[in-house]
């Protein structure tokens, strides 16, 4: 499941200038936290969590922690900036891989609905649900075949089989998808 390492860099506390020359170099201001480590202000190349955010955001990462050896930690919040979308600043949480956590897992829906074929409109309500699980159980996301269904049919929290090991804590009776019956034009009718 560690299959993702990230190298760290230990920093000092810096100034708000000096934390934009961090930046200018590439390097992306972060903190490491957890009950082993408590709070350690890091730095991380910015192309390493880019490609990591692309390739899964909510991987366990292998993480050299300076002065604390590899640790295995999640990221916990990306800050970016409005207006340049760059990030300025990273939490990452180092995990226990002993205790479960609770986290999101992303909802991917796939193939085409009968219903949509036949004219109605997918809704989508929710793409994301909470879960409790150990580290080692936690999905990047999950994947659910809409194919079978038509207008009128929909999904809720409950209908989803998620594997052994994994509670859900999202609501059962949150609706994910729907497919609704298109809104037929109404006759205009112009007086004479």
């Amino acid at each position: 499941m560690m299959s993702n390492s990230i190298q760290l860099s230990e920093r000092d506390q810096l100034s708000k200038s000096q934390m934009n020359v961090l930046r200018k170099q590439g390097q992306v201001p972060a903190v490491v936290y957890g009950t082993d480590v408590g709070s350690i202000s890091v730095s991380v190349s910015e192309k390493d969590i880019l490609s990591t955010l692309k390739r899964n955001p909510r991987a366990i990462l292998h993480a050299a922690i300076p002065q604390n050896g590899n640790k295995p930690v999640l990221i916990q919040n990306v800050q970016r900036d409005p207006i340049s979308n760059k990030i300025v600043h990273v939490d990452f949480y180092q995990l226990n891989m002993n205790i479960s956590m609770d986290s999101k897992v992303t909802i991917h829906f796939s193939g085409e609905p009968v219903g949509v074929k036949e004219g109605g409109i997918l809704q989508v309500e929710l793409y994301e649900v909470h879960v409790r699980c150990m580290p080692d159980k936690l999905l990047s996301a999950f994947e659910v075949d809409i194919s079978g269904l038509g207008i009128g049919d929909h999904l809720l929290v409950s209908d989803l089989s998620f594997h052994e090991g994994i509670e859900v804590l999202s609501d059962a009776t949150a609706m994910l998808v729907k497919i609704s019956h298109a809104h037929a034009e109404e006759p205009v009718v112009v007086p004479a």
